[in-house]
């Protein structure tokens, strides 16, 4: 699932951070993160931006004032990417970055992230707030997902437990298979005459 991300160039620390605490989403599959910064020398950067959003499932919008303030941001990337949400295309996320009124931005009407809208660099300690934002990103995946991608948590012990259990059954099933194949070898082989292979299982 693409991830898209739109954001000023001024808040591109703040991007970074968002891109680390999605690793693990990244490293169990399910999503595929592509911002501005991944176009490469020599490729024209609005045919790439354009592809990409189109491509998005998801559509992450890091709100800040220069994001508010960014023409291309708000009249190019955010108009189309609300397009695509009302349309049931992909889905909107706002994450309030800093500090800014947007109460009357088009976006104001969708649940925003972190928790109750509150910025990121309002929280005491940062890391919860992306931390915060990642579970919050997990769960639209899991929605969006026509079936199960991501690894479900488990008891260790008990995953333990189930696991030398089904080996235990699936050694019994290939000895008891075994025993069969014997006996059936040997019971065609005497009714047919046959000089027996010598193998009882």
């Amino acid at each position: 699932m693409k991830v898209f991300i739109s954001y000023s160039h001024k808040d591109e620390g703040h991007r970074n951070n968002l891109v680390s605490h999605l690793a693990q989403l990244k490293r169990d599959g399910v999503i595929e993160v592509w911002h501005d910064r991944k176009i490469m020398a020599g490729q024209e950067w609005a045919p790439q931006i354009d592809k990409n959003l189109e491509q998005a499932s998801i559509i992450l919008l890091l709100i800040s004032s220069d994001f508010l303030a960014s023409d291309y941001c708000y009249d190019k990337e955010m108009s189309r990417a609300l397009e695509k949400h009302h349309n049931g295309e992909a889905r909107i996320i706002p994450i309030i970055i800093r500090s800014v009124d947007w109460s009357t931005a088009p976006f104001a009407k969708i649940q925003a992230l972190p928790q109750d809208g509150k910025p990121v660099t309002s929280w005491n300690i940062e890391d919860e707030a992306w931390t915060d934002v990642a579970k919050g990103i997990r769960l639209v995946v899991q929605e969006l997902s026509p079936t199960p991608t991501l690894p479900l948590i488990r008891d260790p012990v008990n995953s333990e437990i189930q696991s030398g259990t089904f080996r235990l059954r699936g050694i019994r099933f290939l000895r008891g298979g075994k025993r069969f194949l014997g006996r059936f070898v040997t019971r065609f082989c005497h009714l047919e005459k046959l000089p027996f292979p010598g193998w009882e299982g």
